[in-house]
């Protein structure tokens, strides 16, 4: 038996309301969208998604990493998610990117190898004004196969068709798309194929089914669609109103239709993108104490301006503080270091205990020059030693909120805050680490660091 071990959900900070979007350029707008901050992208978060996930679950073989927003071309962004989810060098790591139907492709390869973690990341806009900027999300998800589920594989099936609907060149903002009615043409027909192919395989009937996901990026193909379901077996997925999240929006629905499942429960998840794929699973009676998406327990939004946003992803650029460029990451020292810059790895002191944030030599306290174990960071919380605000920083929100953390347990370290912007910090405030983007330099390079967050407890 393989299916869902585990999954969880990553929900980015800041919102966006639409309402400020439209006070800017006309028209109306409604509610509040998820946002990647200003040092996220679809690897950061895929790795918050994957750790939570992981957390508790047992080995897994192998990674499969979709988006349509990849941080890199040629290189591997999942062999960078592995690193930051602290994974071993035996775990196979695979890119699923470019296409929106990734997201779809990378659950059936982490099915199929029986022991994987799926985890979809996506960030979602295109030029001001556009439906992709209004009605996306970002947002990221980890599903942890295993033979041990919350929720069992019945079945699955998939159609491929091929016709230009929607499509954006590499290195482009803009998504074009065709008129919505030649999607509700092309993709209606594809998921009722799918879904009589998929219920007839598991010997179900439509009824039978408590959660349903329909996952598409066509508004109108999407909501005709819908209509072979009643509204109690879409609530489940609706609940969040986040938005379409890209590549990652079927494993997000999944997630949270799992969230609302109770054992015995069948849930059908359905993508229509490039063709239809649909998995059907039945919750087991592991789920009755088992994990959850985290959605409900994730930290409030914070508002972010309509400016702000569109600095962020490069489509309003300001004037830059006035320093040297960045320096991109020297790739020999990347690769020493690791443990360490993907890891969060600390030295600790065999003689005196200290945690040495980064590692070193000699030990900050005791100066013991052997003898260090490694220990990792990642999910030890700390505390504000002493903080400041840096306006002279290559950020590209300013200030740079800059502290100073004494982590639980001995070891002190010095980085940036993030999450914080428009919050007041106060010495003693808890604080988690949080794997982030510091910056992008001249030549691509991007120079992925540990910072810390307000701690969830906290807020």
């Amino acid at each position: 038996m393989v299916g869902i071990q585990s999954y969880a959900v990553y929900l980015p900070v800041p919102r966006l309301d639409r309402a400020d979007v439209a006070r800017v350029l006309g028209g109306r707008g409604r509610g509040a969208r998820p946002v990647a901050s200003f040092d996220e992208d679809a690897t950061t978060m895929g790795v918050a998604a994957a750790r939570a996930a992981l957390r508790g679950a047992g080995a897994v073989g192998s990674l499969w990493f979709a988006t349509t927003r990849p941080g890199y071309l040629e290189k591997s962004n999942a062999a960078t998610v592995a690193a930051a989810s602290g994974l071993g060098e035996e775990v196979a790591a695979y890119d699923v990117s470019g296409a929106l139907r990734g997201g779809a492709g990378a659950l059936s390869a982490g099915l199929s190898a029986g022991d994987a973690v799926v985890v979809a990341s996506d960030l979602r806009y295109g030029l001001p004004g556009s439906a992709d900027e209004a009605g996306g999300a970002d947002a990221a998800a980890a599903l942890v196969v295993g033979p041990d589920p919350v929720a069992e594989l019945l079945g699955s099936a998939a159609l491929t068709t091929e016709f230009l609907d929607r499509w954006r060149v590499p290195g482009e903002v803009r998504t074009r798309t065709w008129e919505e009615r030649f999607g509700v043409e092309a993709y209606v027909p594809l998921v009722e194929r799918v879904v009589e192919d998929v219920l007839g395989q598991c010997g179900l009937k439509r009824e039978e089914v408590a959660h349903v996901v329909v996952s598409t990026p066509h508004a109108r193909a999407r909501t005709a669609a819908r209509r072979g379901f009643e509204a109690e077996q879409l609530a489940a997925a609706d609940v969040a109103h986040l938005g379409y999240a890209g590549a990652a929006d079927l494993a997000v629905g999944l997630a949270l239709a799992l969230d609302a499942a109770s054992p015995g429960d069948v849930v059908l998840a359905v993508s229509a993108t490039d063709g239809a794929d649909a998995f059907v699973f039945r919750v087991t009676e592991k789920h009755a104490h088992g994990p959850r998406s985290g959605v409900e327990d994730a930290p409030p939004g914070q508002p972010v301006s309509y400016g702000d946003f569109l600095n962020w992803r490069g489509l309003l650029p300001r004037e830059p503080a006035r320093r040297p460029d960045v320096k991109p990451p020297v790739p020999p020292a990347s690769r020493r270091t690791a443990a360490w810059k993907f890891g969060f790895v600390a030295a600790q002191c065999g003689s005196c205990g200290y945690r040495n944030l980064p590692p070193r030599q000699v030990c900050l306290r005791c100066s013991a020059t052997g003898g260090f174990e490694p220990v990792s960071m990642v999910d030890v919380p700390g505390r504000i030693a002493t903080f400041t605000d840096d306006w002279l920083s290559e950020s590209v929100q300013l200030p740079a909120r800059v502290v100073a953390v004494d982590f639980d347990g001995g070891g002190r370290f010095e980085c940036e805050m993030t999450d914080a912007a428009g919050r007041e910090l106060a010495i003693g405030d808890r604080v988690s680490p949080a794997f982030r983007l510091a910056s992008v330099a001249g030549n691509g390079v991007r120079n992925y660091v540990w910072k810390v967050r307000p701690h969830l407890e906290e807020d």
